[in-house]
């Protein structure tokens, strides 16, 4: 089996910009092209990593038959685009939120079983070096708080926070508490977009576990955080440094002690490690840390916050997901 596999980028906007970089520098992998529906805008990012560009998919295939793409285009596309690359055989990675309705997420998994292809999630924050540390040493968690807030950026104008940033705390929530969901409940706001600027959500899951999601997009101070409270100890996650600090309290002769840790951990770019990640999962015909399933779990439950915040809550009061 050829061990250097072949990669194409669609969608070169800020973020598929990253991609396609990432690819260059990776030694597994060989950038052969990007595509963009904006014809200057691809051929600037092709010319500046030396790869042809083109306007569309289907031209990226004809012309350098690559092996797998990234997907960085707007949300409302994600679907058509990873449907027509998966059915011309390529593996997929496709940024979050995987789609805009969960079938459709049904029919990518069964597309991707039907012709044994690898089908990763862009939930980058997985890979964040902080989170792949405590995803292995954070033990039942009782209670969980996440905050993810900052300015607004005009970037992001065709999804509200739920789908652009909220999604990436629930992802990680629901790999860190192993149960079924009982009960959501959510409220946001519109501020300065058509779209919910704000957004606010409690999970209780069937274990008791509870967490707490902040989002804001109108925020003067910028904070990216998730507290984990256990039992015996409370840690505290910073996404942009990515560090992790832990605090406990122990008995003593004297009474009780805080003490105070702050691990050491090997620390890279999130975006190269989830790529190295599918470029792996790609050679070896794996199954990805993130999938589809795990993708389309987390677009579930962000889909009843959304329903929550614009149709208010259900007759019950709560309506139970995932």
């Amino acid at each position: 089996m050829e061990s250097i596999k072949r990669f194409g980028v669609i969608g070169v906007g800020h973020l598929g910009q990253h991609h396609a970089r990432v690819y260059t520098e990776l030694l597994d992998a060989r950038l052969v092209g990007v595509a963009d529906n904006d014809p200057e805008r691809a051929r600037s990012i092709g010319a500046h990593l030396g790869v042809p560009a083109y306007g569309s998919l289907e031209e990226l295939i004809d012309r350098q038959a690559p092996d797998a793409v990234s997907i960085v285009v707007p949300t409302s596309l994600h679907y058509e685009i990873a449907k027509r690359a998966m059915e011309a055989g390529l593996h997929v990675l496709i940024e979050k939120p995987v789609t805009t309705r969960p079938e459709e997420a049904e029919d990518l998994l069964r597309l991707a079983a039907e012709k044994d292809l690898v089908l990763q999630v862009g939930h980058i924050e997985r890979f964040n070096s902080a989170i792949r540390y405590i995803s292995q040493t954070a033990h039942k968690p009782i209670y969980l708080e996440s905050k993810r807030i900052g300015p607004f950026s005009p970037r992001i104008n065709d999804v509200g926070v739920v789908l652009d940033l909220m999604i990436h705390d629930i992802d990680i929530i629901l790999s860190l508490v192993p149960s079924p969901i009982a009960r959501i409940a959510a409220a946001g706001a519109c501020v300065s977009t058509e779209h919910e600027d704000i957004a606010d959500a409690q999970i209780t899951f069937e274990n008791g576990v509870v967490a707490h999601i902040l989002v804001s997009r109108v925020s003067e101070k910028k904070l990216r955080q998730l507290e984990i409270m256990e039992r015996q100890r409370q840690i505290t996650v910073n996404y942009e440094t990515q560090t992790v600090q832990i605090n406990r309290c122990v008995s003593s002769s004297d009474g009780q002690m805080e003490i105070l840790e702050s691990p050491i951990f090997p620390k890279n770019e999130p975006l190269k490690l989830e790529l190295a990640h599918f470029v792996s999962c790609v050679r070896d015909r794996r199954q990805p840390l993130v999938g589809i399933r795990d993708g389309k779990r987390a677009l579930e439950v962000a889909i009843e916050v959304l329903r929550q915040i614009h149709d208010g809550p259900a007759a019950s009061g709560e309506r139970a997901t995932a």
